[in-house]
């Protein structure tokens, strides 16, 4: 098979119908340009989501959670072991909120090499005062250095800095909570704590993430503050953050860290099912779309070659008639129809980028998410690959079935009826 014959042959054809030939690469080109643009831009959307809050929660939590004891000590009798017992009115076990041993606890899994780094925090509720008004919310105490390096908290402040809080008695409150109490980086704000302990903290920075429900109650200071502020000792930890390398282990390491230090502990997934979901259908439905766009130009691909087999029937019955097969006839239209799809694929990506880049810069201003200037775009090389990948698929399958009719034309019957 000599396929530079077959190649000259399907291009000349190619410009015998040029109109119709551009028209099916425009169709290719929109598609592939369209799908490259919504997938980015949806993709982009997931990530801006992901960052928001999926970045702001540790892979692995460890607390002590509120619950009633698992064995209850009629559970634990040998006289009553193999009874039926009924207990009723069970009551939650105060085990306190703190975690015993943390510094041991810690240190042992910095040495885990698959953790990036731990954070201990301090979460504890506390009502803002504002005059005889006083306003429910929660403090969280954290090691700044140990925060920022694991969930990059400056990006979400607005006014001051997060190192500010290695000061004594400072804090970081949320933008919603300074709005109605009318506070500004520098004012003093009294806090009360759950066992009525008071304090005065001067404001040393505002965050405003972009969640109502955070920017509303959610405040910032540091560990030994907040120590002082519930009148505990230097060790008192409620909660241990763990970032790890490969996310998709958190649900292990989570049971996995639960049996062998006694504590409660969650994953990820498990924190943020739903943005998990959303996430997942946002990105079925905009390759759905890209995928339906692209088999819309295969059809447009399908009529054009039909047609073409249908006008050129003298042309086919010439090249049969001189010693071409019916697979050399065949390979001329998959010939024709690679050539289609490759420089609307070419075209789509380079049109898909151009469209993604001015998606990029497109201003999007919003006083929920001060971080977010431009509309979010995600430039994965994948997406162009799967595009590309795609778009020959659906060409060569669009040029496949007109190139099989027209390999069975009978050459006799074509010069007969003429």
């Amino acid at each position: 098979m000599n396929f530079k014959l077959i190649f000259n042959i399907a291009t000349h054809l190619l410009r015998a119908r040029l109109k119709q030939s551009v028209v099916a690469a425009v169709g290719v080109t929109f598609g592939i340009a369209m799908f490259i643009s919504l997938v980015s831009f949806m993709n982009g959307l997931n990530d801006l989501l992901d960052g928001l809050m999926l970045n702001r929660t540790p892979h692995v939590l460890l607390y002590n959670e509120i619950k009633p004891s698992e064995n209850q000590p009629i559970s634990l009798s040998e006289t009553h072991k193999n009874d039926v017992n009924f207990v009723n009115s069970v009551k939650p076990k105060d085990r306190g909120k703190a975690i015993y041993n943390s510094k041991s606890i810690m240190h042992y899994l910095k040495q885990d090499q698959r953790i990036i780094d731990v954070a201990p925090k301090i979460s504890t509720p506390v009502f803002f005062n504002s005059g005889t008004i006083e306003i429910s919310g929660v403090i969280n105490g954290i090691d700044v250095l140990a925060e920022e390096k694991l969930f990059a908290l400056s990006d979400y402040i607005i006014e001051g800095k997060i190192a500010d809080l290695e000061q004594n008695n400072s804090i970081i409150i949320g933008k919603g909570l300074a709005d109605k109490m009318l506070l500004v980086k520098g004012d003093i704000i009294k806090i009360t704590s759950a066992k009525g302990n008071l304090a005065s903290l001067k404001i040393v920075g505002i965050t405003q993430i972009g969640i109502a429900d955070i920017d509303n109650t959610v405040s910032y200071t540091s560990l030994n503050t907040a120590q002082k502020l519930l009148g505990e000792a230097t060790n008192y930890v409620t909660d241990i953050q763990i970032k790890l390398y490969d996310i998709t282990t958190a649900p292990a390491l989570a049971t996995e860290f639960h049996n062998k230090f006694d504590l409660d502990t969650i994953d990820y997934q498990t924190a943020n099912s739903q943005f998990e979901t959303g996430s997942s259908v946002r990105s079925i439905i905009s390759y759905a779309v890209g995928i339906v766009l692209l088999i819309v130009a295969g059809f447009g691909i399908y009529n054009i070659l039909n047609m073409m087999i249908f006008e050129k029937m003298d042309s086919i019955a010439i090249l049969k008639a001189t010693g071409f097969s019916g697979n050399d006839v065949k390979w001329i239209f998959i010939s024709l129809s690679l050539i289609i799809g490759l420089v609307g694929g070419v075209f789509g990506l380079l049109f898909g980028f151009i469209f993604s880049s001015i998606i990029d810069v497109i201003p999007f201003n919003t006083a929920s998410l001060p971080t977010v200037t431009t509309y979010p775009i995600n430039f994965n090389p994948l997406f162009y690959v799967i595009g590309i990948t795609f778009a020959l698929v659906t060409t060569i399958i669009a040029g496949l079935f007109p190139a099989l009719k027209a390999s069975k034309i009978d050459p006799v019957e074509i010069i007969r009826g003429k």
